[in-house]
């Protein structure tokens, strides 16, 4: 770690401010697994970074702080909160930009298909194909759906906690025809009542998120194509 900070500090003398943030970005990742090393192997926990994965995983699409925290907190080991997402996404590209694919995934932006710049709020995961990081006039409702049809399967694959049970019937409030009254969901109405309304939009929402998606990889360098556009860039595309 000391050689590292020698070089960072006669990079910065250079005025080498590429290789600053190369140097910067390899010994925040040393120091990281030094931190590791130090931890007793019964207080380690996976960064926040692998739990929000681990959620969108689940998911399947852009989500927002709040519901990555709910889903966390109803399947996984419920350590996330709102702050620890906060810079995130700005974290993820700066990583990106001083490393380019060093990581096997980052957490990145979801795109409007209208700017292609990033949506502010939703984060996402840059292995997925790029029409599913686009958002459009109909991908909120889109994504809400395939999420909850995700979450009702789930739900049906594990012995649910009474978080993850209180999370889906609150999810079926919002899907025509899902739930009856207020009792607890049953995850299987729930997933039929999701998909017959997503049958609805889904292909509409499908077309206008491929054109945005093949836009953007004609006109976006890989990251802006991961973490957006900004607004003249975008405005020059058009």
């Amino acid at each position: 770690m000391l050689t590292l900070r020698r070089q960072i500090r006669a990079a910065a003398a250079a005025n080498d401010h590429v290789r600053v943030r190369s140097l910067r970005a390899e010994l925040r990742e040393v120091e990281r697994r030094w931190e590791e090393i130090l931890e007793p192997p019964t207080l380690r926990r996976p960064p926040v970074r692998e739990h929000v994965h681990q959620v969108l995983t689940l998911l399947g699409t852009p989500s927002a702080a709040k519901l990555i925290v709910t889903v966390d907190e109803a399947f996984f080991a419920g350590l996330l909160s709102n702050t620890q997402l906060t810079s995130l996404r700005r974290d993820e590209e700066k990583s990106f930009r001083a490393s380019p694919n060093a990581r096997p995934y980052y957490l990145c932006a979801a795109l409007t298909t209208e700017r292609l710049s990033p949506v502010r709020g939703l984060l996402a995961v840059s292995t997925w194909p790029l029409p599913q990081r686009m958002i459009g006039p109909l991908s909120p409702r889109v994504d809400f759906l395939l999420a909850t049809i995700r979450i009702a399967d789930h739900v049906r694959r594990i012995e649910p906690s009474a978080v993850a049970l209180r999370l889906l019937t609150q999810l079926a409030q919002n899907v025509p025809g899902a739930t009856e009254g207020y009792g607890p969901a049953d995850p299987a109405a729930v997933a039929a009542a999701a998909r017959a309304e997503l049958d609805v939009h889904q292909e509409k929402d499908r077309r206008q998120r491929a054109e945005a998606a093949q836009r953007a990889a004609e006109q976006l360098p890989e990251v802006k194509q991961l973490f957006g556009a900004g607004l003249r860039t975008a405005a020059r595309s058009a």
